[in-house]
C-alpha cells in the first residue's frame, strides 16, 4: 500500500510538467512561426510602396537616360504557378509563388495611389551611341536629297521659322519651326529624357524604351545600299537587346521604339538586292516588340501610328491654348482646298481628278507642287491655305499617309479621307474611332469611277454641322502635335503623351491577361486594323465595310496590295523631293 500510493503523486506531477511543456511550446510556435510570417507578408507588401516612393523622388527630376540597370530575377512570365490565378488572388500567396511572375512588381507600382507615377514607369535602354547619337554626328550621309543636319538642330525640331516665312501673320509669335516630316526619331527621344517618370530599375518599368534612331538609320542606305549593310544596325540592334536581363521578363513584348518613318521601310519581303528596305519589322525578336512609325501596317500586329510632325511645338499650355482661339475666329473663304502634286505614273491615283474639280470650282483652292520651287516648300503659304478653308482634301500619298493631313487639322480645317488607310485605321490613338466627328469620308471609288462632286457633298453638311466638326479638330490639336523636346506641357497631354500611355496601357493590359490566362492565342495579325477600332471589351471581329479596301486580293479601291515595297520607294523619293 505505501508503495502504490507513492506512484500516484508522481505521476500527476509528471502529468502537469508535460501539460505545462505542452502549452508553452504552442506558444512560442504561434509567436515566431504564424504571427512573424503575417509581419513578413506585410513588411514585403509596405516595403514596395516605400521603395516606389524613394524611386520617384530619385528620379523625377532626371533629365537624361539613366545609364546603370537593376538586373531582375531570370524567369518567363509564368514557370511554374497555377495560370488561372487572379491577380488579387496572387498577392495574398507567398512571396515565393508571386516570383514566378517576374512583372508582379511593376504591376504593384500602381496600387500605390501616393505615387504619382505609380504604373507609369519608363525604363530607357543605355543603347550604344552607334544606336542613335552618331548617326547624328554623320547628319549629311541621313537622307540622298536632304541636307538634314539642320533638321536634327534644337532637338530635332530643326530652325525657327524667319519672319519672312510668316507672310500675313500666319504663325503665332512662339513654338514655330522648319521641323522635317521624318524627324520624330529625334523628337521623340529628347521628349523621352523630360518624361518625369524615369526610372533605373526595370523592375518597376510599366514598359521599356529603346531609343534606336530607326528611322534615321534606314534613311541613309536606302538607295545603293546592298541588303547586309541595310539590315546590319537592326541585326546588332536585337543581338543586343536579347542578351540583356530585362528582356527576358517578358521576351521584349514591354519594350518599344520609334522609326520616324512609314512601316514599309522596315518590311522587306525578301533577300533580293533590288527589294526596298531593310527587315527590322520582321525579325523575330523585333516582332515582340511594339514600333511606333508615322504609318502603320493594316495587316501586321507590332507596329502603331504616330503623328507625323508639323511646324508647331508649344513649349507651355498658353501657347495652344492662343492657336486653338485662333484657329475658331478665322473666316474661311473656302469651301475646300488642296495641297499637292499629281501622280501620272500610278493610273490608281485619284490626285488628278481632285485637282481638275479644285480648278473647276469656285469654292475650291489648289496649291498644285512639283517637284522645283513652288509655294508647297513654303510652310506660311500651306499653313494659309489651310486656315482660309473649311475642308481639306487629304487623298492617299505614294502610300496610305502623309504629312498634309496634320498640318491642316492644325489649322482647324476638316479632313476629307477618301482610304480608311490614310487616318483611320492609322491613329486611333490619337483620333476618335468615332471617324465622322471630325472628318469627312468618301470612298476613292466614288471619284474614280463615279465622278461623285466633292463639291455638291460637301454642300450636303449643314452649317451647325460643320461648326461641331471643326471645334472638335481643334480640340484634338494638342494630342497631334509634339511639344518641345526642351519643356514640357503643364496640363495638356502631347502626341508623346498620349503615345508613351498607350504603350504602357497595352503591356499592362498584357501583363494582366497573362496573369488572368486571357491571351487571346487565336489572333488574326491579317485584321489587325480591326482589332484597334474594337471597343474596350469586344473580342471577336467580323465582317467589316473597309473590308474591301484592305483586301490583297483585290485593290480596286486603290490600296497597295502586294506592291508596298514599290509605294514605299516611291514615297521616299517624291517626299522628299516634294511636300
Amino acid at each position: 500500500m505505501e508503495k502504490g500510493a507513492s506512484k500516484y503523486p508522481n505521476s500527476r506531477i509528471c502529468f502537469l510538467v508535460s501539460l505545462s511543456a505542452f502549452f508553452w511550446f504552442f506558444l512560442f510556435y504561434f509567436h515566431f512561426m504564424v504571427l512573424n510570417n503575417n509581419n513578413i507578408k506585410i513588411n514585403n507588401k509596405n516595403s514596395i510602396v516605400d521603395e516606389s516612393k524613394i524611386l520617384h523622388l530619385d528620379h523625377v527630376s532626371k533629365t537624361h537616360f539613366e545609364s546603370t540597370p537593376s538586373h531582375v530575377t531570370n524567369g518567363n512570365q509564368l514557370i511554374d504557378g497555377n495560370p488561372n490565378v487572379g491577380l488579387s488572388d496572387l498577392n495574398k500567396q507567398t512571396p515565393t509563388k508571386e516570383k514566378k511572375f517576374t512583372f508582379m512588381k511593376a504591376l504593384r507600382t500602381s496600387e500605390n495611389k501616393s505615387d504619382p507615377c505609380g504604373g507609369r514607369y519608363i525604363y530607357v535602354h543605355d543603347l550604344p551611341s552607334r544606336f542613335n547619337e552618331d548617326m547624328l554626328k554623320e547628319c549629311k550621309s541621313l537622307s540622298l536629297w536632304t541636307n538634314m543636319c539642320k533638321f536634327i538642330t534644337n532637338a530635332g525640331l530643326g530652325p525657327p521659322l524667319e519672319k519672312d516665312n510668316n507672310t500675313e501673320g500666319v504663325f503665332s509669335e512662339t513654338g514655330w519651326y522648319a521641323t522635317n516630316q521624318f524627324a520624330v526619331d529625334v523628337i521623340f527621344s529628347n521628349r523621352m529624357k523630360q518624361y518625369e517618370c524615369l526610372t533605373s530599375d526595370s523592375s518597376i518599368a510599366a514598359a521599356i524604351f529603346v531609343p534606336f534612331y530607326a528611322g534615321f538609320d534606314i534613311a541613309r542606305y536606302l538607295w545603293g545600299y546592298n541588303i547586309s549593310m541595310r539590315d546590319a544596325a537592326s541585326l546588332s540592334l536585337v543581338d543586343w537587346l536579347t542578351k540583356k536581363p530585362e528582356w527576358e521578363i517578358m521576351n521584349g513584348r514591354d519594350h518599344f521604339l520609334v522609326g520616324g518613318r512609314i512601316t514599309w521601310d522596315f518590311r522587306r519581303l525578301s533577300e533580293e538586292e533590288s527589294d526596298w528596305g531593310n527587315k527590322l519589322l520582321f525579325l523575330p525578336a523585333a516582332k515582340n516588340m511594339s514600333m511606333l512609325v508615322v504609318e502603320s501596317s493594316p495587316w501586321n500586329a507590332n507596329d502603331f501610328g504616330i503623328p507625323y510632325p508639323t511646324y508647331f511645338h508649344p513649349a507651355k499650355d498658353g501657347d495652344v491654348f492662343i492657336w486653338q482661339d485662333r484657329m475658331r475666329n478665322l473666316e474661311r473663304k473656302w469651301l475646300f482646298s488642296f495641297a499637292g502634286a499629281p501622280r501620272p505614273d500610278n493610273p490608281k491615283s485619284i490626285r488628278g481628278k481632285l485637282i481638275e474639280q479644285c480648278k473647276r470650282s469656285k469654292v475650291g483652292k489648289l496649291l498644285e507642287c512639283d517637284f522645283g520651287e513652288s509655294k508647297c516648300h513654303s510652310p506660311s503659304s500651306i499653313m494659309q491655305m489651310f486656315q482660309s478653308s473649311v475642308f481639306c482634301l487629304q487623298p492617299q500619298g505614294d502610300s496610305y499617309t502623309r504629312r498634309s493631313a496634320f498640318d491642316s487639322m492644325l489649322a482647324g480645317c476638316i479632313p476629307v479621307f477618301f482610304h480608311p488607310g490614310s487616318a483611320y485605321t492609322q491613329y486611333s490613338w490619337h483620333l476618335p474611332k468615332n471617324y465622322m466627328k471630325y472628318s469627312v469620308f468618301i470612298p476613292e471609288n466614288d471619284i474614280r469611277k463615279r465622278n461623285v462632286s466633292i463639291e455638291e457633298k460637301l454642300r450636303q453638311i449643314s452649317i451647325e454641322q460643320v461648326k461641331i466638326m471643326r471645334e472638335e479638330v481643334i480640340s484634338l490639336i494638342p494630342r497631334l502635335v509634339y511639344a518641345d523636346p526642351r519643356s514640357k506641357l503643364e496640363t495638356l497631354k502631347d502626341a508623346f503623351d498620349v503615345s508613351v500611355q498607350a504603350v504602357i496601357d497595352k503591356v499592362t493590359n498584357l501583363r494582366k491577361d497573362i496573369v488572368e490566362n486571357r491571351e487571346d492565342k487565336n489572333l488574326i495579325e491579317e485584321n489587325s486594323w480591326k482589332y484597334a477600332l474594337l471597343d474596350k471589351g469586344q473580342g471577336e471581329v467580323g465582317p467589316h465595310e473597309w473590308d474591301p479596301f484592305f483586301s490583297k486580293q483585290n485593290d480596286d479601291n486603290g490600296d497597295f496590295g502586294n506592291s508596298t515595297s514599290e509605294a514605299a520607294k516611291q514615297s521616299s523619293k517624291n517626299e522628299q523631293k516634294s511636300h
